[in-house]
């Protein structure tokens, strides 16, 4: 038996199963430690009231034969496709169809299988510091990557490829780093996706989020995008549905790129390049995909209820202000702080300097008593687990321009996130 092996190009652990890793271990040497999550992007809050009066409804309805629904549509139901595109497009001036929407079970699940309509010989463009999905999942499929180093020297704004690409991958506001782009410079992207023949996968699962009036909520709000992207959505972290799994992606009609992302189709097949990326994706998810449950259709539905809208908007807000506490307390201890204005992620530079000495983090700073060079990653990861029992993610393992960060989130609670900030700043 052979396997693929790409697969064997893989890094040994996902990130964030590395991460379940090392705090398992330390929670087994120091049972009794306290400790805190700020690392991986899952939410504290529950559900909204109307998301749960909508669960209770389908419930009830799948528990009496006259109501009851089996398969569903692949592609989502009408009544969430049609509220997606009345809130979140035709309210913003963006003209999406109502088949234009796929249904899905997260913008995780879309963003790491969309890669199967491409070629094998596609060359992708990722942002470094990247969500590890948009590589790996390209990984497995043998393409060759290009990075686009996002630094505070240039302001985590990627620069356009000096080579060939086919495929780009955006996320908006950024996960990891919690930063964004205004219009003027989402349009740069869309218009060279025109005018070289390429394809942009746009991740914007943390729209919600976003306070500032020059960032856009959808890359639909740029002239001519809808011919050259792909958009993700999730509501994950919109409604806490990190349990209840639902999300949605948009592929255009008319979106119709050239060059290796289609290469060969009008010739070999007859068929005409324009909706063909739709009627593909249409195809796979029919055949891989049963669609998303009933119960998590209707509950994403809720959402869009004038008390859904409200309840959503004061959970963010929640964050919000976790992010806005976060960002100030850092700030005072001395540390370079980036994002959590329009995202609920803090992108945190490591410090250079001596931790207390009656908290030796591990593995111990190297030097005299003085700790001259900034902490990696790992280091400074090991040093808020063992010395502040706060987790945060090293951001190493979003790329090799992600060394020397750490990610903290703003989805804990009011009182672990205060809790946290005083630990970090009482043994600094």
């Amino acid at each position: 038996m052979n396997i693929n092996e790409n697969y064997l190009n893989l890094s040994d652990n996902y990130l964030f199963a590395d991460i379940a890793k090392r705090v398992k271990a330390f929670k087994a040497e120091t049972p009794m430690a306290d400790v805190i999550s700020l690392g991986i992007g899952d939410v504290t809050q529950p559900l909204v009231p109307a998301v749960v009066e909508a669960l209770h409804r389908a419930a009830e309805e799948l528990g009496v034969a006259a109501s009851f629904r089996g398969y569903g549509p692949e592609q989502g139901y009408d009544f969430l496709r049609d509220a997606i595109v009345e809130h979140d497009f035709r309210g913003r001036g963006i003209d999406i169809a109502a088949d234009e929407i796929f249904v899905s079970d997260g913008a995780k699940s879309d963003t790491g299988n969309f890669q199967e309509l491409l070629s094998a010989d596609c060359v992708v463009a990722v942002t470094d510091p990247v969500y590890p999905v948009y590589v790996d999942s390209n990984v497995m499929a043998g393409r060759r990557i290009v990075k686009l180093p996002c630094t505070a020297e240039n302001g985590f704004v990627p620069q356009l490829p000096n080579e060939r690409v086919d495929v780009i991958y955006l996320c908006y506001p950024n996960n990891p780093t919690g930063t964004t782009l205004n219009i003027e410079q989402l349009k740069v992207w869309v218009d060279y996706a025109i005018r070289e023949n390429v394809l942009i996968f746009y991740d914007a699962a943390y729209e919600a989020y976003i306070q500032s009036e020059d960032v856009p909520h959808s890359i639909y709000e740029i002239p001519g995008a809808k011919q050259c992207a792909v958009e993700f959505h999730s509501y994950s972290k919109t409604a806490g549905f990190t349990g209840v799994r639902c999300g949605y992606t948009v592929v255009p009609k008319v979106l119709s790129p050239t060059g290796v992302v289609l290469r060969r189709v009008e010739a070999t097949r007859g068929r005409a390049s324009e909706g063909l990326l739709n009627s593909l994706w249409n195809r796979r998810q029919c055949t891989k995909f049963n669609g998303t449950s009933y119960l998590s259709q209707r509950a994403a539905e809720a959402i869009y209820t004038p008390e859904g809208r409200e309840q959503v908007k004061a959970t963010i807000a929640y964050y919000m202000e976790n992010a806005r506490l976060m960002r100030k307390a850092l700030t005072d201890m001395g540390f370079m702080v980036y994002g959590g204005v329009d995202a609920p992620y803090l992108w945190v530079k490591t410090p250079s300097l001596t931790p207390n000495p009656d908290l030796t983090p591990s593995p111990s700073p190297k030097g005299e008593g003085d700790f001259k060079k900034e902490w990696s990653s790992w280091e400074f990861f090991d040093w808020m687990l063992r010395s502040a029992h706060v987790v945060c993610t090293p951001g190493a393992g979003f790329g090799e321009c992600g060394e020397g960060y750490v990610r903290l989130t703003a989805f804990g609670t009011h009182e672990n996130t205060e809790k946290a900030l005083r630990r970090i700043a009482n043994r600094l």
